[in-house]
């Protein structure tokens, strides 16, 4: 069902024009049939609705949209934004990046995404909870949600209470259904969420920059070292995704000299404390007039501009333009949000030598995270539950029979770390580990073979091949 709003060309969108240039730049590098690639680029369902709420004493309208992008495989699977400055081509743009994000990953998913056009701040609790049913009844109404259809997750604007209330709303639609938790991701632990979910997508962008920066190759031809340890990066955004890739690189070694946000930036070129920036922010309503920052900024986009190895912007799109790319003194870009780079300025950053380590593989720890909370509830069970004592006892016992066939003991606190199961929190963060590292190295790979130009080519190419092999395989009907 295509519910297109004829409208919305005449306006200055350039998005989902801008994926799909992606695709046919990627396009040159392979050799598949015209028609199959513009199969692939198009959006194989856009659904763009409105329904009345009340507030107050009066009413308002509220517009909202569900874009289904792929069903090469299936369910699809992308979040819902709210944000006041949402529109079509925005939906349809970031439904077409899951599709590509989902096949960089190897997550089974076709790509979709929501998106209602509400300023979340401008409501109440209760306003937001009507709002978010009402959308969620919508969808059920046309078949756009379910376990084995469609699979919303959080976006910017919304999070675990709005995941429970669509859980809830879902249940109550559909009663005696078995796998209904699967209708929606990123829910709370108490409602059969995953451990692990919130951190994922910046926990997923640390690992993709970690992996970036490791191979000495190609640090050497941008004047760096292998490795984190001591790398300055700037970040832009102290949100979800922000947060947990400003605090995951800390740990990996590296420094955040830099923090961007909507009401100005922070810099301090010998690294900045980030909790203690979070907790200034909480008490003053602002990261400025931070005591530790040694430069600060009322523009937050200069912010951007200032000296680093890194930059991760992890706010939202069209961030670096062919206006300000001129000025960045970063020399690899690693995207946490979705398409923060215009082609222009990611072209222009290109020829300086400087590398970007793509949105669309950069931040899919969530759908990564997304997809083992989908299996864990279609398998109503949670990981570690049914073999993590069985590991244990088979450790110990093993321990046993090192010691007593040695002579040597090991103490408590060695053999609770040789003996210990894994958790579900442990097994997650593996899966996610383990699917950023292959990744990144498939997408370089292929770079390689193919003597592509970019990362981003790279990865549209590794996408679309997996892709178009998926709809060749089934074929076409009728």
């Amino acid at each position: 069902m295509t519910n297109a709003n004829p409208s919305s060309s005449k306006e200055e969108f350039h998005f989902f024009a801008d994926v799909c240039s992606y695709v046919d730049q990627a396009a040159k590098y392979s050799n598949h049939d015209p028609g199959l690639l513009a199969q692939i680029k198009a959006c194989n369902s856009v659904y763009r609705f409105q329904f009345p709420i009340r507030k107050g004493n009066s009413f308002e309208i509220v517009h909202a949209w569900r874009v289904e992008h792929s069903h090469h495989m299936s369910p699809t699977k992308g979040g819902i934004r709210y944000s006041d400055m949402v529109n079509e081509d925005e939906v349809m743009a970031l439904a077409a990046l899951m599709t590509y994000k989902c096949a960089i990953v190897n997550v089974p998913f076709g790509g979709a995404k929501g998106g209602i056009k509400i300023n979340p701040k401008n409501y109440s609790v209760a306003e937001l909870e009507n709002i978010t049913r009402r959308y969620t009844v919508e969808l059920t109404k046309k078949n756009f949600i379910g376990p084995g259809i469609d699979v919303p997750a959080p976006d910017y604007g919304s999070g675990e209470r709005e995941m429970s209330w669509i859980a809830d709303t879902y249940l109550a639609m559909n009663p005696g259904s078995l796998d209904a938790l699967g209708c929606v991701t990123g829910k709370p632990i108490a409602l059969h969420g995953i451990t692990g979910r919130k951190e994922a997508t910046g926990r997923g962008v640390a690992y993709a920059i970690r992996e970036c920066v490791s191979v000495a190759e190609d640090m050497k031809k941008l004047g760096l070292t292998p490795g984190l340890e001591g790398k300055k990066i700037i970040v832009q955004g102290l949100g979800n995704v922000g947060y947990h890739t400003s605090k995951f690189l800390l740990e990996l070694g590296a420094t955040i000299v830099g923090f961007c946000e909507y009401e100005g930036a922070i810099y301090n070129e010998d690294g900045l404390d980030l909790e203690d920036v979070i907790k200034h922010r909480k008490e003053s309503g602002s990261i400025l007039a931070y005591s530790k920052a040694k430069k600060e900024f009322k523009n937050s986009a200069e912010g951007l501009e200032q000296p680093c190895d890194i930059l991760v912007p992890a706010a939202l799109e069209n961030q670096i333009t062919e206006k300000n790319v001129g000025r960045l003194q970063a020399k690899i870009i690693g995207e946490g949000a979705n398409g923060p780079t215009t082609p222009g300025a990611a072209a222009a950053f290109l020829e300086k030598g400087g590398i970007i380590v793509p949105d669309m593989y950069a931040n899919a720890g969530g759908v990564t995270v997304s997809y083992f909370e989908w299996l864990k509830n279609l398998s109503h069970v949670a990981f570690g539950r049914m073999a993590r004592r069985y590991d244990e006892n088979s450790s110990t016992n093993l321990m046993n029979l090192i010691e007593s066939t040695t002579g040597i003991t090991l103490s408590a606190e060695q053999r609770r770390v040789v003996v210990k199961g894994a958790s579900e929190l442990e097994l997650v963060n593996s899966g996610l580990e383990d699917t950023m590292v292959r990744s990144y190295h498939e997408i370089r790979e292929k770079k390689m073979q193919r003597n592509i130009d970019s990362l981003r080519t790279a990865a549209f190419v590794v996408a679309v091949d997996k892709i178009a092999t998926s709809y060749s395989n089934m074929g076409i009907w009728p």
